[in-house]
């Protein structure tokens, strides 16, 4: 098959010990991002099979319809960055296993870098540092603070029992069962989701995107924290209504932001309002950047590959795609 990865941008997927599995294969790996539908289609004119990296590119329609030899599309975990109605009318399959048993722990350590990172202040104190000032302010410690999981599932839970081991106390707002879950697992439930908001010292948001949790977190709801609170978000920026937390910051509650994700990515420009904010930490999306992660990852999207070659898909998550024929 012809196999396209997109957006490897520093060249890892081929030094991962999974990438043997595509032995066989005419593979061709494209380190840039581009997001620009003609270069896209000449780029993906022979592709049969096309490896999403996560959202880094979005597969809307146009692109669909000019690329008559695609019949994969794999990749890992949600897909709001593919027309699924567009794929399945062109009988394109879809195959992204969406891991429910295996936590992403590298989304979780760097969610726990980004509260330690925000409460000690410490891009702003080395950045002092560098520039000859010893020391610029004083920061924050965790132990006996309220830690506030927005999501209790499987990165939640994970980043919950960091906060434990920190000596903090754990606060969870989810849907019941979620957090009937968190109850068993020893945690507290918050009262409501006012509540939630306003108790938190650090407030972590750990939810999929999908069309009933775009937006969840409102103007309303960051204006209830407390001037001293840090929101952490390393899920998806979709979550907090757009341009709400850039109007909050600067009204002063919540005090500071540790911010991973953001509506439109890659940011490449520099001017995105959160970099010029003082008060907050931001990183371009590596939460699940890391060489383990990647080796977990590729593992699947290779095996659907595989399955797919047998005339077995897996993980389909457009099954109707089965039924149509390609020329």
């Amino acid at each position: 098959m012809n196999i396209t990865i997109l957006d490897d941008y520093f060249d890892t997927v081929r030094t991962l010990l999974c990438f043997t599995r595509l032995q066989g294969h005419d593979v061709t790996i494209w380190n840039d991002h581009v997001q620009d539908t003609p270069i896209l289609a000449e780029r993906l004119k022979d592709a049969e099979a096309l490896v999403l990296i996560r959202e880094r590119t979005k597969i809307q329609r146009p692109l669909i319809e000019r690329l008559p030899n695609l019949k994969l599309i794999s990749q890992r975990s949600v897909y709001p960055h593919i027309d699924i109605d567009a794929c399945t009318r062109q009988g394109i399959i879809v195959s992204s296993s969406q891991h429910a048993d295996t936590p992403s722990y590298a989304a979780a350590e760097l969610t726990w870098a980004l509260v330690l990172a925000a409460a000690r202040q410490l891009p702003q104190q080395m950045a002092a540092l560098k520039a000859g000032t010893w020391q610029i302010g004083v920061g924050t410690s965790l132990r006996h603070k309220t830690l506030g999981i927005f999501g209790y599932g499987r990165i939640g839970a994970t980043v919950a029992g960091y906060g434990r081991a920190f000596g903090m106390n754990v606060l969870v707002w989810s849907n019941e069962t979620s957090l009937e879950r968190a109850r068993r697992d020893g945690y507290t439930a918050a009262a409501s989701k006012q509540a939630f908001f306003e108790d938190s010292d650090v407030l972590s948001l750990h939810l999929r995107l999908f069309p009933p949790t775009r937006g969840i977190v409102t103007a309303t709801d960051l204006a209830q924290m407390k001037p001293t609170a840090i929101l952490v978000n390393t899920s998806r920026a979709g979550l907090i209504e757009e341009g709400a937390l850039e109007r909050a910051l600067r009204n002063g509650r919540p005090g500071m932001a540790a911010i991973d994700v953001y509506e439109r990515e890659p940011v490449t420009n520099g001017n995105h309002p959160l970099l010029t904010m003082d008060r907050v930490i931001c990183t371009p999306h590596i939460g699940y950047v890391t060489r383990e992660e990647y080796q977990t990852q590729f593992s699947d999207i290779f095996d659907q590959i595989d399955a797919y070659a047998a005339g077995k898909p897996t993980n389909v998550v457009n099954p109707d795609a089965l039924t149509v024929s390609r020329t």
